[in-house]
């Protein structure tokens, strides 16, 4: 039977406010084309931009493993989430866990599943959470960058996404997730995150130091300079990050509404305070404002408001954005040196420390004035003990964060090994584990020579001197 005329004009005001349709089953044109476009914005943070951000950051015997490291969790991640990765996350299954009733997709097509998104079709959301879960395990290549083989690798990211990924992602984000706050009226945590705090940042960055931590320090490290072979990639890596981020935060409002814009707004509004931020103490305490200050301020800002971005008002975004700034600063600068461990480009320090940052202020600063879905289970926690419900979601994400790598690595260390031999990382994984070099100046159109401290120097006297 066709819906009647008032069924039909009640739909289309619900596909412009982003409500739940009485008739139509069917995905909006105007919410989808936002959230494809989200999705490859997400996919753009990884390939290239997290690529750049530590591509350049590393040494550049080192380049390619990094490239290759994120390019392979992009075509691991994305097999294992077709196989079962997307129905173990948000299919209905238990609070810990989905089931198998989306595995192969099966069933997954353009009708939108309206458990998560009433006007977006369920290929597209499932293609859009795949973007998170690739760069997920991604983000941990900063802490370990240089001296891990990428076999153990490959292997730590499936075994890691099973044990600590989907069922996090599930926890936090399943309709009957066990910290699912917003949605499950059941939830045993009432605990909130937008668009990854705990899922996407603190899973990586804590695993991410247990990580760093068991496999060790680099060889030489502490006794001579690890210098950026390329801040200037790295420069244009994190723009590419700060754009993608918007597909990021504002995408997950999971339609093109005003909680997606007031997403949008509060993005920028940290990420340019901490931008501005962590330079200035630079500037303080080191007398100069550095380059790799301002992109390192500008991450900290984005990852901080990740888990608040579509729960807080602007002026909430420009103190998280302090925060942001000053706390990874503290991090990377004072913490890592006092404990000597050698989280090789601050991954724990940014990812971590601000991951966990983010989810304590949310509780905070979380208002139903921006996102009245926060009325819809949480009215007698927001305000009041919401904080204590997102410490209790920190506290179950580190533990199973940590458990899991410790027992995952030193499970990979005994069987493939975690490194390279000591003359093999000497030499740089891109000859030993890819058989290839990020560069050839023989072949840049030299003719032969480039600028050296002392003058022209030959180019293959550089190759052989370059490290």
């Amino acid at each position: 039977m066709n819906p009647d005329l008032a069924t039909r004009v009640a739909d289309l005001e619900a596909y412009v406010t982003n409500g739940a349709p009485k008739a139509l089953m069917t995905s909006g044109p105007g919410h989808n084309a936002w959230m494809m476009t989200s999705t490859a914005l997400v996919l753009f943070m990884t390939l290239p931009g997290l690529a750049l951000f530590y591509g350049g950051l590393v040494r550049r015997k080192n380049v390619l493993s990094v490239l290759a490291q994120c390019l392979g969790c992009a075509g691991v991640v994305t097999i294992l989430w077709w196989a079962v990765g997307y129905s173990l996350t948000f299919a209905g299954g238990s609070p810990m866990l989905g089931s198998l009733k989306f595995a192969l997709l099966k069933g997954v097509t353009s009708i939108p599943n309206g458990d998560y998104a009433a006007w977006v079709s369920q290929n597209v959301y499932a293609m859009y959470q795949l973007m998170f879960a690739i760069i997920t395990p991604a983000l941990i290549v900063g802490a370990i960058a240089e001296r891990m083989k990428y076999s153990a690798m490959m292997a730590f990211i499936v075994a890691w996404m099973f044990v600590v990924y989907f069922p996090l992602a599930h926890m936090v984000w399943g309709v009957d997730g066990l910290m699912n706050g917003v949605w499950n009226p059941k939830a045993a945590i009432k605990a909130i995150d937008f668009a990854g705090g705990t899922v996407v940042h603190m899973s990586s960055g804590w695993s991410a130091l247990v990580l760093c931590l068991i496999l060790g320090k680099r060889t030489g490290f502490g006794k001579r300079a690890f210098l950026p072979h390329s801040l200037v990639l790295t420069m244009v890596g994190t723009g590419m990050l700060w754009v993608g981020w918007y597909g990021f935060n504002a995408g997950s409002a999971v339609a093109a509404d005003g909680i997606a814009a007031n997403a949008f707004t509060t993005t920028t509004l940290a990420a340019a305070v901490a931008a501005t931020v962590w330079p200035a103490l630079e500037w303080i305490t080191k007398r100069k404002p550095t380059v790799l200050g301002f992109c390192s301020g500008a991450v900290a800002g984005l990852v901080v408001i990740t888990p608040a971005a579509g729960f807080v008002a602007p002026t909430s975004a420009v103190l998280i954005g302090v925060l942001a700034g000053v706390v990874p600063f503290l991090a990377c600068n004072k913490l890592k040196a006092f404990f000597n461990y050698d989280d090789a480009l601050d991954t724990f320090g940014v990812h971590g420390v601000g991951g966990t940052l983010g989810a304590l202020v949310t509780g905070f600063f979380a208002t139903p004035e921006v996102n009245s879905n926060l009325n819809t289970n949480l009215a007698g926690v927001v305000g009041k003990t919401l904080w204590l419900e997102q410490l209790k979601a920190m506290g179950l994400t580190v533990s199973l964060s940590v458990l899991a790598t410790t027992v995952l690595a030193f499970a990979i260390k005994a069987t493939l090994g975690l490194r390279p031999s000591p003359d093999a990382e000497e030499q740089g994984l891109d000859g030993t584990d890819h058989g290839e070099a990020g560069y050839h100046p023989e072949e840049g159109g030299y003719h032969g020579e480039v600028a050296g401290p002392d003058g022209p120097v030959s180019a293959p006297a550089l190759a052989k001197t370059s490290v």
